[in-house]
């Protein structure tokens, strides 16, 4: 078989180099600029502020509801939030705890790009326990913990995430939620019916009373006990069956940002968290950022009288706030 060719022009093919030279300059140039386009500038968390913000609430002393403290940390909160260029709402509520008392609750909600239907949702928990109830030292049982890492970190990371809101907003509305009455749950030495009600009353509230009719959002991470030291963390158990992706979403930026010895790719214990409620409630997403240790215990000094400002440290701080703001940055 004759195999027949065609002669092409020289100024034909002079013509084609020329077209293909200017359109891989042109693919180029296009690639250049969609790469351009994903770099996100992502402020750096600053964990001497976040400490600051921590210190701050302890100061007050326990902020366990119907004191003088808790009334004035929780207007410390919401002025800071209204310093740092939120919308600030406020949710007065009577809630009735497992022993019948009345608690004076307030959750308080800091909104950025507050007319922005595309939203992200950061919780933690403002309130501390009544009762150092699992304290080595029996005599400290009902002692009022300060709550440094259980509830002040969590708070304290959102404060300093709330000041670089203020300078640079990114693309998706963001809400910080200020939850009350989580941890006035049944005391350990308690003997009647337990449940699982009994905690995150704040959380309850807002899950079925949102601070907008309507709200919704993308997806929501809670903060606790995020200020530990040698913290981990690890899957939560309810955060994995409700949010699986955001799970993997939050620790590959870890990761990315060379926190993985702090976000441990392992599965964790359930907890009885405000996520809980927001996830069942409010039909939001939501994971649980919460320290586990290798045994699956929270942190050493959980409900006692030592969770004090030496249980923080900054480094934690950092790995979790600057973690954080990579994901929310990022979001489109």
């Amino acid at each position: 078989m004759k195999r027949h060719y065609t002669l092409i022009p020289l100024f034909v093919l002079l013509l084609v180099a020329a077209v293909s030279c200017s359109s891989n300059k042109k693919a180029a140039t296009d690639s250049e600029e969609g790469i351009a386009k994903t770099i996100v500038n992502v402020p750096a968390f600053d964990a001497d502020s976040a400490w600051q913000y921590v210190k701050s609430q302890v100061d007050f002393g326990p902020r366990v509801p119907n004191t003088a403290a808790h009334r004035a940390c929780g207007d410390y909160l919401a002025a800071k939030l209204e310093q740092f260029g939120a919308k600030v709402y406020n949710q007065y509520a009577d809630l009735a705890a497992y022993d019948g008392n009345l608690l004076k609750a307030r959750n308080i909600i800091g909104s950025y790009k507050p007319e922005s239907k595309k939203r992200i949702v950061l919780f933690s928990h403002w309130d501390s326990r009544p009762w150092a109830d699992q304290d080595p030292d029996k005599k400290n049982h009902y002692t009022p913990i300060l709550g440094a890492n259980d509830g002040a970190s969590g708070v304290g990371v959102l404060l300093e995430i709330a000041r670089q809101l203020q300078q640079q907003q990114p693309e998706l509305g963001i809400d910080l939620v200020f939850l009350d009455a989580e941890d006035y749950g049944a005391h350990n030495e308690y003997t009647g019916q337990r449940k699982e009600e009994f905690w995150c009353l704040g959380s309850q509230y807002w899950s079925r009373n949102p601070h907008v009719p309507g709200y919704n959002a993308r997806f929501g991470i809670l903060l606790d006990m995020v200020g530990g030291k040698n913290a981990t963390f690890r899957y939560e158990g309810i955060s994995e069956e409700y949010a699986k992706n955001v799970n993997r979403k939050v620790w590959k930026a870890a990761e990315g940002l060379g926190y993985g010895t702090y976000f441990v790719k392992e599965k964790g214990n359930y907890a009885t968290d405000d996520h809980v409620f927001v996830n069942q409630y409010a039909r939001i997403p939501t994971i649980d950022i919460i320290a586990y240790s290798e045994n699956h215990d929270f942190f050493e000094h959980w409900h006692t009288v030592k969770d004090d400002m030496d249980a923080i440290d900054r480094n934690t701080l950092k790995a979790v706030g600057q973690t954080v703001m990579q994901v929310i940055y990022n979001e489109k």
